[in-house]
């Protein structure tokens, strides 16, 4: 049985290789998700020269990872490396839109298709924080606008009416964004009822001061 043992060696061999570009690929993926999150962190922050240091770091690993797994299709398409590509994405995008930017496509960022979606759907669940510390801060014709971008990413995500098989779950993320989006129209309309309220009293006030 030389034969079987010849061929079970080349077997164990290749399995070696693919168990070393697994173990390579957990690494680069989890490397991936910790700078997309600290970016998301520091575009919050609004430190955004440090978050484009991290997506760089980020992005370095990502054009790694899809080198490494040239000749390992099945471990590319696992989940743990599609959702480091969807952080990725979410942190890229979120970072554009912040600064009143277009998105970057996925061609642009080297990320497939689903993994682009998913991410454009968390990055609208991220703009959801940046709406509430707008209204916070009193800037609600920005918050406005930031409401408006949001609506903009639900209403193209829900285009896409294709199986989870393909899209990785984005009926699931577009109802999310649904949710966000409601929550959010509900915050702005009480800010801009608040907002007119003290407007009305200023002038009421202004008005009483001239009273001679």
């Amino acid at each position: 049985m030389a034969k079987l043992e010849q061929i079970l060696d080349g077997v164990r061999a290749r399995m070696d290789d693919a168990n070393r570009a697994r173990e390579h690929a957990l690494g680069l993926s989890r490397e991936i998700i910790r700078y997309a999150a600290n970016s998301i962190r520091a575009t919050h922050r609004g430190e955004f020269e440090q978050a484009e240091v991290l997506l760089h770091e980020a992005r370095d690993r990502v054009c790694g990872l899809r080198e490494a797994l040239q000749e390992n299709a099945g471990i590319y398409w696992t989940g743990y490396v599609q959702d480091a590509q969807k952080e990725f994405a979410e942190a890229s995008i979120t970072l554009a839109l912040v600064r009143g930017q277009e998105p970057p496509g996925p061609e642009e960022i080297q990320v497939e298709h689903a993994a682009y979606l998913n991410g454009l759907g968390e990055a609208a669940g991220e703009l959801r924080r940046h709406f509430l510390d707008l209204l916070r801060a009193g800037q609600v014709a920005r918050a406005e606008q930031i409401l408006a971008v949001m609506d903009d990413v639900y209403d193209g995500l829900a285009t896409f009416d294709y199986p989870d098989a393909l899209t990785a779950g984005l009926r699931r993320t577009a109802d999310m964004v649904r949710g966000v989006l409601e929550r959010s129209r509900g915050d702005l309309t009480a800010a801009i009822r608040q907002e007119q309220l003290q407007e009305a009293l200023r002038r009421v006030e202004e008005q009483s001061n001239a009273v001679p």
